[in-house]
């Protein structure tokens, strides 16, 4: 993901418009006792203005693909799809930052974030022998440069709020036996490092990744592996990253598997939930699957004590991978993120 300057899109200036002709045009849009109004806010008659409405919990990327997708397709006649592409746009998303150095992109969530008071939600994708191998193979090269990296994430969150999901995957291909057994304890070794050194951040909560439950069944099987890679110290367990496992099916798992680990709470990712998986099994059904949609909006007004958010882990329209016609993993694919909205409700 490669941020850029923020810009103003032309959907937004005509909010600016509409306020100014309305202050133009005061009796118009007071009802014709703008006077009234004035005379009696003077003789301290008139409450103070209602306060604005809570802000989103979570920071919104005004300049994500997405946005800019939405200014392309306004400038070339896709005035429809770029509508329904503010389903995404409009919403938060996670940040997963890329590369060695991982601060310029965490900086600009975290100045971004700072503007509105909001949450940034960051996902720390970089454990070394990455994804066995796969779709999003690589990772750190070894121990040492993982610590500089992490140790790099965390010190450029600062004492801002963050979400803070720990390596999509790794502990599942732990579970799994995907990720080959020689690799295990420097895997929770350094995810359990990761930890202590993420929580050394004031306002930063760490949630550790856990599957979902059509990929580990059992949640038994996946218990042990967070203890040892630190759920104790951690602030819970994150379930559905980058899948299509419906809400109430991810929630029925999660208490069980809090129940196992000290009954921690856990965040959801519903990014593409919104019609389910795709039926069947194997890459056919993770992989770009068609006839998805979006899921429930970001939010932490779950209606469950155990669960702490909904968030948009995935970044709907980015690829799982060269499968179906698309991109690399991680790219941008505006039509797949258009049939996601547009299959939404």
């Amino acid at each position: 993901m490669i941020a850029r300057k923020a810009r103003t899109f032309r959907g937004r200036p005509a909010i600016a418009v509409a306020v100014s002709a309305c202050a133009a045009l005061t009796a118009a849009c007071s009802g014709g006792n703008a006077g009234q109004a004035t005379d009696a806010r003077e003789a301290g008659f008139v409450s103070p203005p209602k306060p604005a409405p809570a802000a989103q919990p979570f920071w919104v990327d005004p300049d994500s693909p997405a946005a800019q997708q939405i200014e392309q397709w306004e400038n070339s006649g896709r005035a429809a799809d770029a509508a329904l592409l503010r389903r995404i746009a409009d919403r938060p998303l996670a940040v997963w930052p890329a590369g060695d150095e991982p601060g310029w992109q965490i900086r600009a969530a975290r100045d971004g974030a700072a503007k509105t008071g909001s949450t940034m939600v960051l996902v720390a994708y970089n454990i070394p022998h990455r994804d066995c191998g796969q779709h999003s193979a690589g990772g750190a090269h070894s121990e040492a440069f993982y610590r500089q990296w992490l140790g790099a994430f965390a010190d450029n969150i600062e004492d801002k709020k963050a979400i803070v999901i720990l390596e999509p995957d790794a502990l599942p291909h732990v579970a799994d036996g995907c990720t080959p057994a020689e690799y295990h304890e420097q895997r929770y070794r350094l995810m359990s490092e990761a930890v202590k050194r993420l929580k050394q951040q004031k306002n930063t909560k760490v949630y550790l990744d856990a599957g979902n439950p059509e990929w580990i069944t059992n949640p038994g099987n996946i218990a042990q592996p967070l203890w040892r890679a630190g759920i104790a110290e951690a602030d819970g367990f994150a379930l559905n990253v980058s899948n299509f496992q419906p809400t109430a099916e991810n929630i029925a798992y999660g208490r069980k598997l809090s129940a196992l680990v000290g009954d921690k709470p856990f965040v959801i990712d519903t990014s593409r939930n919104g019609n389910g998986p795709l039926p069947g099994s194997g890459t056919d059904a993770w992989c770009n699957p068609p006839g998805r949609a979006l899921g429930a909006a970001p939010t932490t007004k779950t209606g469950d004590p155990l669960v702490d958010a909904f968030l948009w882990i995935k970044r709907p329209g980015e690829s799982d991978g060269e499968c179906r016609g698309g991109p690399a993993a991680g790219k941008w694919w505006p039509e797949y993120a258009l049939g996601l909205a547009r299959n939404s409700k």
